[in-house]
């Protein structure tokens, strides 16, 4: 078995390895070549804690395994990240465990690079200002890679925390973009492209606040309960994301489809837009929402990719198991 610890994936896995990899397994996952087994993520009543398992096969790469972790909300204060997970492969031929990841930081990529797929495929391509609803530690990956994807001139933002905002200031500092400030009503007038990225339980954006033509990226909705947009606005858009299932069950859609303002069929995935066989925006007006509940074999992905690289390089630790 191999292993690869935390510490050494920075120097591993880049931003456009993590891209490259999630966008092929959302596009395997549309033909069907690669599926997700039912997710478990559960208030575990410590520690204020979820926890859970996300777990997947593809077909293709045959990257076969799961990630198992959660959110502990006070790690902060302890000097860790608030998400823990590690990440365990399988030998898809034999059912032996093949490898252990560490997937602190591959989280952080491979959700990030979820989102920049969505704008790769269905924001405007004249989109010039980022929005950014949250400013927690997700929040300065997603800017990377969303400013990968279009020429934006700018970035604006909005936290429940003002003080928290001076992390994207910085981070839009070191891309060269100039940062602003600004209430969601500002934000949803301005920006192009929104993601939100936060573990809210109330609709932060409202329908209302979005101009059309915008495209929003909901990336911080997991687990039931939580939400990020107003409903309704799910109804105005053209909806896709990652997993259908997910998406009604764990992700943003699930309010809307409680309401009954949309159906299962009104959501479609993103890998059929990477293949194809869906126009994606079809219009300069139309709203389009990306729902990243994050899957499985996201993490997997990514994780493979860490293990080759490693065992190329020779960093990888060989263990008898």
């Amino acid at each position: 078995m191999w292993i690869v610890p935390e510490a050494a994936i920075a120097d591993l896995i880049t931003p456009e390895d993590s891209f490259d990899a999630v966008e092929a397994v959302f596009a395997a996952m549309d033909t069907g070549r690669a599926y997700n087994f039912p997710v478990i993520r559960e208030a575990i009543g410590h520690a204020d804690a979820l926890y859970g398992f996300k777990s997947g096969f593809d077909r293709d790469s045959l990257a076969m395994g799961l990630k198992s972790g959660g959110y502990w909300p006070g790690n902060a204060d302890k000097g860790l990240t608030n998400h823990q997970s590690t990440v365990i492969l399988f030998d898809a031929d034999t059912g032996r465990v093949s490898a252990m990841v560490g997937g602190n930081l591959l989280t952080a990529l491979r959700t990030a690079a979820a989102s920049a797929v969505s704008i790769k495929h269905l924001s405007r391509e004249d989109s010039r200002v980022l929005g950014m609803i949250g400013a927690g530690h997700q929040s300065v990956f997603q800017m990377r890679a969303a400013v990968a994807q279009r020429s934006f001139d700018r970035v604006v933002g909005w936290n429940y925390h003002p003080e928290m905002l001076s992390r994207l200031a910085d981070c839009a500092a070191q891309l060269g973009l100039p940062f602003q400030e600004v209430s969601l009503d500002e934000l949803g007038a301005q920006a192009d492209v929104i993601i939100s990225i936060t573990s809210s339980f109330d609709p932060i954006l409202m329908d209302a606040q979005v101009r059309p033509g915008t495209h929003i990226a909901c990336m911080g909705t997991d687990t039931k309960g939580k939400q990020e947009v107003e409903a309704a606005l799910l109804a105005r858009a053209s909806v896709f994301t990652d997993e259908v299932a997910q998406s009604i069950s764990i992700g943003e859609a699930q309010h809307a489809i409680a309401a009954g303002l949309i159906g299962e069929g009104d959501i479609t995935r993103i890998g059929a837009v990477i293949n194809a066989t869906h126009p994606g925006r079809t219009s300069g007006d139309e709203i389009t929402l990306f729902d990243g509940t994050g899957v499985g074999l996201q993490d997997l992905a990514v994780a493979a990719r860490a293990v080759k690289i490693a065992r190329d390089r020779g960093v990888a630790i060989e263990v008898a198991f």
